[in-house]
């Protein structure tokens, strides 16, 4: 049997040394739970509060359908990457990042010009996304709380900003395990207050009429469909699988598996409960999302208190979301700019850690604050970078690795996914940009909305 290209390296040499960014960010002492953790947080988040608006984009029957396949195959993808990773540590290569797994299977180029910049911009405008959220829950609390509204919404960014600005210096990712956890619980709290708040409206008196026809016709549909799918990829998008797996103590084999068993376990009950109930309850007029329904012309459908509790559980989780998507930037500077060869704590090591890392959390939160259009970015990145992160490259670097015989079920059915979310990461790249061009009428930098 012919040998693979990574058994053929692995017969090269010792693994080299682990650079800075390995060492102290991506610290492999962790067990299956807390990779657990660390998934769940990765996946799971606000996105989730989006779903009832992509059903009232497609209606019932494709809804259910568009996230029982995102269930299913990001659940098989994330398998596949965690078995390649797997195949490497056996031959004596543990590979840590996407980006070293790109550069083993497909050569350095494909990682340096394709899997290292989709990933980075992937994680990164998901920081910014965070603190955007973040500012955005803030607000929802401020507002609830007082008649006085003379802040605006870009101040609120700025003040989550500043906590990231702190939060930020965590020093590695197996750090993060107990914030996780909480932050698991926090997920919890808010899907269920978004499930029960949508099913008390929709029994109360002050309930809407339910429509559940399509808004849109034609070529509007379409790209409306479209852009339901991109939004629905990024939700299910995780971008750092190999990273979270980095956090394992070796040996890793079979430890991802029970993690994504956990994960998914909260993933699929939130998901289809969140998304069901709220479109069950307020039909095409779900917005984009759904805690905005439970409050009309001002007024809210439920207890303010509930509205106000609901906005303190997903600010709070917010705060674990965005760390855990520094981590990516975190190891590259780290890499880039410490010295593996000096304690982490050391002076050489801690004054480039604190300057890089406030300055990507600034950079973030100026970006946050110029552009609060969540639902539209949210769609773009899920187009451009979370379908080619989680839908495509994992069977391309399983076929690779594993060379499947053609004879073989899993070589086409990988063959057939990557291509089939290929074509929708273009259409819904289309279809997003689209959106923004035709939203683009009411925006306008550091608006207020």
């Amino acid at each position: 049997m012919t040998k693979t290209r990574i058994e053929e390296e692995s017969q090269l040499g010792p693994t080299k040394e682990l650079d800075a960014g390995a060492l102290f960010v991506l610290k492999s002492r962790g067990s299956w739970v807390h990779c657990g953790y660390h998934l769940t947080t990765a996946i799971v988040g606000p996105p989730v509060l989006s779903l009832p608006f992509t059903f009232a984009m497609m209606g019932w029957v494709p809804g259910v359908f568009c996230l029982a396949i995102g269930t299913m195959v990001t659940f098989y993808s994330y398998n596949l990457l965690s078995l390649v990773l797997e195949r490497h540590e056996k031959l004596g290569q543990r590979t840590l990042r996407f980006r070293d797994m790109g550069t083993t299977i497909l050569g350095s180029r494909w990682a340096r010009y394709y899997v290292g910049p989709i990933q980075f911009s992937v994680c990164y405008a998901a920081v910014a996304l965070c603190i955007l959220l973040g500012g955005q829950s803030l607000k929802a609390i401020y507002i609830l709380s007082t008649t006085n509204e003379k802040m605006k919404l870009y101040e609120f960014i700025v003040i989550f900003g500043g906590l990231m600005l702190l939060l930020a210096q965590i020093p590695s990712f197996h750090s993060l395990r107990h914030i996780n956890l909480i932050s698991l619980v926090l997920y919890l709290a808010y899907s269920i207050c978004a499930v029960v708040g949508s099913i008390y409206i929709g029994k109360s008196k002050n309930a809407t009429h339910k429509d559940y026809s399509l808004n849109s016709h034609g070529a509007d549909l379409m790209y409306g469909i479209f852009n339901a799918i991109a939004i629905t990829a990024t939700t299910y998008g995780n971008g750092i699988l190999p990273e979270i797996q980095a956090t394992i103590a070796p040996p890793v084999k079979g430890k991802m598996f029970k993690g994504l068993c956990l994960c998914y376990t909260v993933t699929t009950t939130t998901f289809f409960s969140v998304a069901i109930s709220g479109y069950w309850a307020f039909g095409n007029q779900a917005q984009s999302t759904i805690i905005s329904n439970f409050i009309v012309d001002g007024k809210p459908l439920i207890p303010k208190w509930f509205i106000l509790m609901t906005n303190v559980f997903t600010l709070l989780q917010v705060l674990a979301i965005t760390l855990v998507y520094l981590q990516p930037t975190n190891e590259i500077f780290e890499q880039k700019f410490a010295n593996p060869k000096s304690h982490q704590f050391s002076t050489r090591n801690v004054i480039p850690r604190l300057f890089f890392r406030s300055l990507s959390v600034v950079v973030a939160t100026i970006i946050a604050a110029m552009f609060p259009f969540f639902g539209d970015i949210m769609a773009v990145i899920g187009a451009f970078g979370i379908i080619p992160l989680d839908f495509v490259l994992p069977m391309v670097f399983y076929n690779v690795t594993f060379q499947p015989s053609k004879r073989n079920p899993i070589f086409w059915i990988n063959i057939s996914i990557a291509v089939i979310f290929s074509a929708l990461g273009v259409l819904g790249a289309i279809s997003s940009v689209r959106q923004i061009i035709l939203d683009s009428k009411t925006y306008h930098l550091f608006a207020n909305v």
